[in-house]
């Protein structure tokens, strides 16, 4: 009996094994069909219930069976489940478009959208008829039958490419080791950092220190490392992923995907990818975007500019060098801020342990929202070190099962991130409750010590934990406009606005307590982690807005004169360059969000949350950080809305206004 084929409510991933996969996909897939099938087949003229809504209900085995699938091969990954990942990519992108250019199909949708002014549908039972209609129409149902099958090849040949690009980062990552075993060479790294190298190499069978590209082992070695050769090593190590010349170059994958998105736009009568992409954002067009950029990016870089001749003038006071390098930067930063800040990283994770902060932020979703976060263990996980919780409201009513799964290990991708193994949605009366779950990668425990969170990764966790909150309070009646369906630009204002939290006296009181002696977070250390939290953010911002506009340049303009990766990040970054360049590295072969994640032509968004997320909690501090007249406000009009309406007209409800980028600049010390 293959577990994925049974009815399930949480994932029965004890029970799964690889071979079980390819069969319950092509099963599913055929389950989908026959529904799909039902709907067309229907004599009766088309209805909004009988077309819009059963479509909506189709393929609930094949996306319960593939998150699953899919999260596991970001969070659990192995050979086999690759090789399989990329067997049944190509099934499913195949599956996708036999809907969206099923002419049947298409032909009943269009009839219920030609009529929709005459049907009295709520906003998000028209919202639903837009998404699906677009969905269609976005994807070729309008194009003669051999432009159909160019684009059904070219979304095959792109859902290969992305695959394969992100199999080849992390094989890199995995690949690289830098093995020390002088102790010598590892001055001026905390013991943590020394203590999770030492245990590394032990587990490698190794004498001494091992040092990795994963991030708690990497940013530790650049931030804190006085040898400057071996953060030289390192960096080099990290920025030439994909970029070298083995099996895991990802020069010419690069140039492959920008140039079929662009064929693939054009053919659907885009004039750039960005174009088609943006149509469907906040931000509407890339002259929007590059404009928004622009503007940060004239108000960030005399700020940028000042602070990196301030940090060069530092690195040469402190230890005579003339030129700073990008493996120069963390390190003389942090020491610039101790400096300044008197506020050293290594004097907080006492007070960051990971069990305090996961309780600190239950405990905000809490005061905020009503939740209730109870830990069980009768929930079956992929790995002993998820964490599994039920969560229930203040009436003792199921709101949501929530997994949580914090350190790294080898079938592990870096970075963090919120997924979902169950979607909500309103079915037969009945307000099924989703299933959802953040993956990061912190400091694990060592045999002295527990998980102690460096600030960045408590910000890490509050972001993430935003994603789930968005995730875990949907309540929409169609599950394809539920949770974090929202347009891309919208999604990262409820993950960023929690992060404000972190940096609140009354929020830190709740959770930061020293992990052996139980005492509360001193509060200078509180005031230094906010005056220091805009520290250098005018170096920040640009770093940000060069990734952003890397990505406008890859998407929002015709790529097939483009010769070479390198040569175009160059001209891309020539306005935001503060560091030499280094030959050996590029940028645009790991960066797997445009390549490998959903943000091709939407990496600008981090920002355009940031504007929204600055602009909202500037309303929470108005009417105190806890207010639960703002907090309802922003559950019921935000959190728990998902993509029922535009989310310019969510917003509004929530804030009164539309939102200005001055609440930024302000937080940022910008203006």
């Amino acid at each position: 009996m293959n577990p994925l084929l049974q009815d399930f409510n949480t994932a029965p991933f004890s029970k799964i094994t690889n071979e079980h996969y390819k069969p319950a996909i092509k099963k599913a897939i055929e389950i989908a069909k026959k529904e799909i099938h039902t709907i067309v087949e229907n004599l009766e003229k088309p209805t909004f219930e009988n077309t819009t809504v059963a479509l909506d209900f189709t393929g609930e085995k094949l996306n319960r069976i593939t998150s699953i699938f899919f999260n596991l091969n970001s969070a659990e990954t192995n050979d086999e489940i690759q090789k399989i990942a990329q067997e049944v990519s190509p099934w499913l992108s195949e599956f996708r478009n036999d809907i969206t250019l099923n002419e049947a199909l298409f032909k009943r949708v269009k009839n219920v959208f030609e009529v929709k002014e005459s049907l009295e549908l709520t906003p998000e039972q028209e919202m639903l008829l837009d998404k699906q209609y677009k969905s269609f129409a976005r994807n070729g149902a309008n194009l003669n039958e051999s432009d159909k099958t160019e684009l059904r090849k070219i979304d095959t040949q792109l859902s290969k490419l992305s695959l394969q690009f992100g199999e080849n980062v992390l094989a890199e990552t995995n690949a690289f080791e830098m093995h020390l075993t002088d102790e010598k060479e590892l001055d001026g790294l905390p013991n943590s950092a020394k203590e999770a190298a030492k245990q590394l190499a032990n587990e490698k069978g190794k004498e001494g220190w091992i040092f990795t590209l994963d991030y708690p082992s990497y940013i530790p070695f650049m931030t804190y490392a006085d040898n400057r050769e071996l953060r030289k090593k390192l960096a080099i190590a990290a920025g030439k992923k994909g970029f070298q010349d083995n099996k895991n170059n990802n020069e010419q994958i690069v140039l492959d995907i920008v140039n079929l998105r662009h064929k693939r736009a054009n053919l659907l009568g885009y004039k750039t990818h960005a174009h088609f992409v943006l149509e469907e954002r906040m931000a509407e067009t890339p002259k929007k975007v590059i404009d928004f950029s622009n503007e940060l990016l004239e108000k960030a870089k005399p700020a940028a500019t000042k602070e990196f001749e301030n940090l060069e003038k530092y690195a040469k006071k402190l230890d005579g060098i003339n030129q700073l390098q990008k493996w120069d930067g963390a390190y003389y930063s942090e020491k610039l801020k101790k400096e300044i800040f008197d506020l050293d990283q290594e004097l907080l994770k006492p007070y960051f342990k990971l069990e305090n902060v996961i309780d600190g932020v239950f405990e905000i979703a809490n005061r905020l929202y009503d939740l209730q976060f109870e830990e069980v263990t009768t929930i079956d996980t992929y790995h002993k070190d998820v964490k599994t919780y039920n969560v229930t409201d203040s009436k003792g009513s199921f709101v949501a099962v929530f997994y949580a799964d914090f350190h790294p290990r080898k079938g592990k991708r870096n970075g963090a991130w919120m997924t979902s193994y169950k979607p909500q949605q309103i079915k037969d009366g009945v307000n099924e409750r989703p299933h959802v779950s953040i993956v990061c990668n912190f400091t694990k425990p060592t045999p002295t010590k527990p998980s102690l969170l460096t600030f960045n990764e408590v910000t890490t966790l509050f972001h993430e934990f935003g994603h789930a909150l968005h995730g875990m309070l949907a309540n929409t009646t169609y599950n394809s406009l539920s949770g974090t369906s929202v347009s891309w630009d919208f999604v990262e204002l409820p993950s960023q606005v929690l992060e404000n939290w972190c940096y609140e006296k009354e929020a830190l009181e709740l959770f930061a307590k020293h992990y052996e002696t139980g005492e509360i977070i001193p509060m200078k250390y509180v005031e230094k982690i906010k005056e220091s939290a805009s520290f250098h953010e005018g170096m920040q911002t640009l770093r940000q807005l060069s990734f952003g506009l890397l990505d406008m340049g890859w998407h929002s303009q015709n790529p097939s004169k483009i010769k070479t990766v390198k040569e175009f990040e160059n001209e891309a970054f020539a306005n935001t360059k503060l560091y030499p360049d280094v030959a050996e590295n590029a940028m645009s072969t790991a960066f797997s969000h445009i390549f490998q994640g959903g943000y091709a032509a939407g990496y600008y968004s981090y920002k355009w949350a940031e504007v929204l997320d600055a602009d909202a909690f500037e309303y929470f501090l108005e009417k105190g950080i806890f207010n639960k007249e703002v907090a309802t406000k922003f559950k019921e009009n935000i959190l728990s809305k998902g993509g029922t309406e535009k989310p310019m007209i969510l917003y509004k409800r929530f804030r009164g206004k539309e939102p200005k980028p001055d609440a930024l600049l302000r937080r940022a010390g910008l203006l």
